[in-house]
């Protein structure tokens, strides 16, 4: 075991942090709670009657689940984007450089575009080919780029970072041309997943799931002073003790496992794993054992909001909330961009 920990300046704004996240979740858990085409009054939710039943039943069997998948996507993923920020050390990585969303989408698109009619409609096959579909397809795009990257057994980013954008780009073109082909019930059906949906998964999903997203949770917040040391470089963690190509390899597979559990039950929601810990390590700075747990509260508060917004603002419509997380993504993103320019005296 190594004895190191990373200078962190805002070490006394824990308590704070943390404090306001904790109180700022649990309101809008409550507030995603209530909110919705049935509104839930607490103060007669426990009388008997129709609306009591009525009430009951939307409170147990869809909103709940529904902002417990929010919880856990949300926090899953920003924790994978801080992780996959300090294994790059570039702070515009996210998760989806690795490939898995890509992979997902090209097998949502196939379920999508060539197995609708022949499984008898979406209901028939919605909760079972689909999520296994999308999560193998994240496995192996990511399995393919991670071998790409691998050279002597030693993981070379740089070479990840331009295989995960060759698959991005090879995997965008067939979707492109298996969606030309598609009829318009498996193109709607392809594009609303592709831009995010937390509306498709029950309880028996979240707990297949559930405890895989909680597990990696838990556990990414164990490699905090590790990820301090590769903050360093790769030769000064060595130096520190740091098995550096174990601790990328595990990390990396957290990463594929979280990201491709998340896209297979609620499509792809972007920018989470970017705009989270990147806002919070300008807050309270590069230190791991801060910005992990940090992170995973602020990514479930994130998309607990933008879920609540994506099926409240065009009642009884509903938007796609990866699209709200773009749009919210995108503009952080640019400003990220033009920060660091102005930080390097680049034009």
């Amino acid at each position: 075991m190594f004895q190191f920990r990373l200078s962190n300046p805002s070490k006394s704004l824990r308590l704070p942090l943390f404090g306001g996240l904790t109180l700022l979740l649990v309101v809008a858990t409550v507030f995603a709670l209530t909110r919705g085409t049935i509104a839930i009054d607490w103060a007669t939710l426990f009388v008997p009657g129709t609306d009591q039943a009525m009430q009951t039943t939307a409170l147990l069997e869809l909103r709940l689940p529904r902002v417990l998948l929010a919880l856990l996507i949300g926090a899953v993923l920003a924790q994978a984007g801080a992780v996959t920020q300090a294994l790059f050390r570039n702070p515009l990585a996210e998760p989806g450089l690795i490939g898995v969303s890509a992979g997902a989408a090209l097998a949502a698109a196939i379920v999508f575009t060539r197995l609708d009619g022949r499984l008898g409609g979406l209901a028939a096959w919605q909760g079972v080919v689909l999520p296994v579909a999308a999560f193998g397809g994240g496995l192996l795009a990511a399995v393919i780029v991670l071998r790409l990257s691998q050279r002597d057994g030693v993981t070379r980013m740089t070479t990840m970072l331009l295989a995960g954008t060759a698959i991005n780009a090879f995997v965008a073109a067939i979707v492109g041309l298996l969606s030309t082909t598609a009829d318009d019930s498996g193109l709607r059906g392809f594009t609303l997943w592709m831009y995010g949906n937390l509306g498709r998964a029950g309880w028996n999903e979240i707990a297949i799931v559930g405890p895989v997203l909680l597990i990696l949770l838990l556990w990414l917040p164990r490699e905090a002073r590790a990820l301090d040391a590769l903050l360093l470089g790769d030769a000064e963690a060595l130096h520190l003790g740091v098995p550096v190509e174990r601790l990328k390899r595990r990390i990396l597979i957290a990463v594929v496992l979280a990201t491709a559990a998340a896209v297979s039950l609620a499509g792809i929601i972007g920018f989470v794993g970017l705009i989270v810990p990147h806002a919070l390590r300008l807050i309270a700075g590069p230190g791991h054992r801060l910005l992990l747990p940090a992170s995973a509260l602020a990514g479930a508060l994130l998309l607990v909001l933008a879920d609540t917004a994506a099926r409240t603002l065009a009642t009884p419509a509903e938007w796609p909330v990866g699209a709200l997380t773009s749009a919210i993504g995108a503009p952080f993103f640019l400003f990220l961009l033009l920060r660091l320019r102005d930080r390097a005296g680049l034009t």
